[in-house]
């Protein structure tokens, strides 16, 4: 066969890593080889002939190498439909050859963006002709074979060897080609709303770049499949050093135990997570205090749980944690001898460094409603200047108040939490009225309710609840207030000897 009637492969990529030799099985197999600029250099370098796209077209690479590929004959020979008489009379007028196979890899937006990039550097990262490339390539998949992903150079050279490219094949190249380039413009999109500081955060329309970064071990059930994805322009937020694989349940408790750590971030704190829900958080001048008294929170939740640190983690302290079963203990950093006695002692135990803090601007969940958007933005803390008090003022308590209601804000609603002395001595979450969750937070803290103080994530609807806080020896609550009610509430609550602080946002966790 004359090499110029010859099928043609069109081969445009920025990745040079093995095209080369898949440009060699091309050949192999009676291809003649279509490129320009780098491209063609490269295969000219590596010994192969190659066809210019000046030659095809008759045009140059313009405007410093913006415009190579997006010509008629080029973008014509890929899109004719074989068997079509109109596209058929219109190859012949024109001059038109057939495109049989494009292989095409796109600028490197996203590693441009990750490096701090000028708006300058960024745009020019911005592929035009290899995604027209590919989009008309996968449109016409019933007789041109695309491949955008290096991957699949070893899946087509076996085709090629035996019996030839399947449509079954041109299909699935073509959907994943689409999803390919729909995710480099989604990527282009979210880069350039922050270069160009766009407003547009409330658009009607989401597209939104994800990439698995983790297959899990499995989902919230041994027969569910889970992997974890994340953002395109995202770095993972965590190093796993030790223990089994993560599962899907790990990282729903590990969300609330990052949000914990950046709540109570320079506080000295640690947290214990059961069930996406705090079990104990405290503050200490120390991260075995902090632990500790955690820990004594609700020592029987804790068993299964995950552990969390605001700061450094030492040997001693971790042959403390050994003691108990956990399945994950997290902290910014870990000293060496404490990682090494964490491997030996628990094999199974997850140990992770966080190594920074992903922070979504929306929170998305989907369910069989579809999917639910709302704005991921920290509560405001209550201020007392912009409060007021109910009964007499406790600025004393005002610390442990703060504290307490920090901590709320992370427990599933309804939530209730007492504390004392910067530690959590009773938590009551999840529960479907709020009264049951004012008695449970007063059953784990027993005695130690007594001068503790009483956080409510959302308002009191009746006077029910302060009366059993009363009961059980509270001194002080704080609470949003908004009920209708919440001039009975306060007056019982004065009666009662109760003092309390209405001010501040909702704080809901469902």
């Amino acid at each position: 066969m004359d090499r110029q009637d010859a099928p043609k492969a069109l081969i445009s990529v920025w990745n040079k890593e093995g095209i080369a030799e898949f440009a060699s099985a091309l050949v192999k197999a009676g291809y003649e080889i279509v490129s320009s600029s780098n491209t063609a250099k490269h295969l000219r370098d590596s010994g192969l002939q190659v066809t210019e796209v000046l030659d095809l077209t008759g045009f140059p690479s313009i405007f410093g190498g913006r415009v190579k590929t997006l010509h008629p004959t080029i973008m014509g020979g890929i899109l004719a439909r074989r068997g079509n008489e109109e596209d058929e009379a219109s190859r012949g007028e024109y001059g038109i050859p057939l495109i049989d196979i494009v292989v095409c890899s796109l600028y490197p937006f996203e590693e441009t963006a990750r490096g701090n990039p000028t708006k300058e550097e960024l745009i020019e990262k911005i592929d035009i002709g290899g995604v027209s490339l590919i989009r008309a390539a996968a449109k016409n998949y019933a007789d041109v074979t695309v491949i955008a992903d290096q991957a699949d150079y070893k899946i087509v050279m076996e085709a090629l060897a035996f019996g030839g490219i399947t449509e079954s094949l041109r299909r699935d190249l073509a959907v994943k080609a689409f999803r390919l380039t729909a995710s480099y413009d989604a990527t282009i999109h979210e880069a350039l709303a922050d270069a160009l500081g766009s407003p547009e955060r409330d658009e009607a329309e989401k597209v939104i770049p994800l990439r698995r970064v983790q297959a899990l071990r499995y989902g919230e059930n041994p027969y569910q499949k889970a992997s974890l994805f994340m953002p395109t322009l995202s770095n993972p937020v965590f190093e796993q050093h030790s223990g089994k694989e993560l599962s899907y349940n790990n990282l729903l408790d590990l969300d609330t135990l990052l949000k914990c750590q950046a709540v109570f971030k320079g506080c000295g704190a640690c947290v214990i997570v059961k069930h996406t829900t705090p079990c104990g958080i405290a503050e200490a001048e120390d991260a075995m205090s902090a632990y500790e008294r955690a820990l004594a929170g609700d020592p029987v939740s804790a068993f299964g749980g995950i552990v969390g640190f605001t700061g450094k983690v030492d040997k001693d302290l971790v042959q403390k944690l050994a003691e108990h079963f956990y399945e994950i203990v997290a902290a910014p950093a870990f000293d060496l001898d404490a990682i090494e006695f964490l491997k030996a002692k628990k094999p199974n135990l997850r140990l992770l460094t966080i190594t920074g803090y992903y922070n979504p601007r929306e929170q998305i969940t989907a369910n069989r409603a579809g999917f639910l958007i709302q704005s991921e933005t920290p509560p405001p803390p209550p201020i007392q200047s912009e409060g007021r008090w109910e009964g007499k003022p406790r600025p004393d308590l005002w610390g442990d108040l703060l504290f307490a209601w920090r901590a709320v804000g992370l427990v599933k609603s309804n939530a209730i939490v007492i504390a004392r002395d910067f530690a959590t001595v009773g938590i009551g979450g999840g529960f479907t009225n709020r009264v049951d969750a004012v008695k449970y937070a007063i059953e784990q803290a027993e005695d130690r309710a007594r001068g503790a103080v009483l956080a409510s994530d959302a308002f009191f609807p009746f006077p029910d609840s302060v009366e059993l806080a009363a009961q059980a020896g509270v001194a002080a609550i704080i609470q949003p207030g908004g009920s209708l009610k919440d001039a009975d509430v306060a007056n019982r609550a004065a009666q009662l000897g109760l003092s309390m602080f209405v001010g501040g946002p909702r704080t809901f966790r469902h």
